[in-house]
């Protein structure tokens, strides 16, 4: 027996559901969110999903007030007798907390897996984990995109020719290694020091960058501030170009004002959280059409291998 699959959206990814959904070529189903006076959430499904098979797509941004409301939608879903109930959660937030790095902290990440499983959902597809250790937090499945699929497309068209890749962080180094793997490029590293979350007391370039467009990949811009330095370090070092690729724009803080202000040819980022505003050094790609793909084959019971990297870089040898 094949069970219907219908999207429905979260209030906070209704601009990217409809896209999914219009990828995957169904309407978006009829949802209504309420709140009560005093802000409390009531998720309503206006159709029957019994026996169906339900996509709820919401990321996590900004974080209580989306995760409150997907847990909500999970729960309606199972009570209304869905077959199953998948997250899809473009961007997966309090992934940076993803581990005990000092005395007497949370580890945000788990908590969140475990309220994602406890409020009833048998799947999660999401995309560009912080921490790809953060898929065995789960005993249900994870589908974990990548938006090198997004990217290196875009990588391809750009008209530059000493092509080296940079990685923001050394904990990065592997996927950088990855897609640099990919170009036949070289990479460099930038390796940060912190004082603390969102403030960086030291950076330095390990690697030549002289005469080369370089090319930052990071998953995550918030403040702005580590790609700022990072760009106008690179540029002291001789690099010719430098242009950053991140796959969430968080953008808070001051973010906007530093990206603009840097010496940044353009940051590219994907569609998984909204732009709080325009700007002329932002450019966004959409993860629709890979969501879609990703959303059919897990309805399908269908492989999604071929979606990523080393698929590509298998296929390329």
């Amino acid at each position: 027996m094949q069970h219907l699959a219908k999207i429905f959206s979260g209030t906070g990814s209704q601009y990217l559901a409809e896209k999914i959904a219009q990828q995957f070529g169904h309407p978006t189903g009829k949802i209504t969110i309420t709140r009560f006076s005093d802000g409390e959430i009531q998720p309503i499904f206006n159709e029957s999903i019994r026996g169906d098979m339900v996509f709820l797509v919401q990321s996590t941004c900004a974080p209580a007030e989306n995760l409150l409301e997907l847990l909500l939608m999970i729960d309606a879903a199972r009570r209304a007798s869905a077959y199953k109930v998948v997250a899809v959660l473009p961007y997966y937030g309090y992934a940076r907390q993803d581990r005990k790095d000092k005395p007497r902290v949370a580890i945000g990440s788990k908590l969140i897996a475990n309220m994602l499983v406890s409020a009833g959902a048998d799947r999660v597809i999401t995309m560009d984990l912080h921490a790809p250790q953060i898929q065995g937090y789960f005993d249900i499945p994870v589908d974990h995109l990548d938006s090198s699929a997004i990217f290196i497309p875009y990588i391809e068209a750009l008209p530059i020719q000493n092509l080296t890749f940079a990685a923001p962080d050394v904990g990065s180094a592997n996927r950088i290694r990855e897609i640099a793997s990919y170009f036949n490029a070289e990479m460099v590293i930038c390796d940060k020091h912190r004082k603390r979350a969102n403030e960086i007391a030291s950076m330095v370039v390990i690697g030549d960058v002289t005469d080369k467009d370089i090319v930052l990949i990071d998953d995550i811009c918030d403040t702005g501030g580590t790609l700022a330095k990072a760009a106008g370090l690179l540029k002291e070092k001789g690099a010719r170009t430098v242009r950053a690729l991140c796959t969430h724009p968080v953008l808070s803080g001051k973010a906007y004002e530093n990206i603009e202000n840097s010496v940044l040819e353009e940051l590219v980022v994907c569609d998984t959280i909204p732009l709080k505003r325009p700007s002329p050094k932002i450019k966004v790609l959409s993860v629709a059409e890979l969501f879609a793909v990703a959303i059919r084959n897990a309805h399908e019971n269908r492989s999604i291998t071929g979606l990523f990297i080393h698929s590509q870089l298998k296929d390329k040898r």
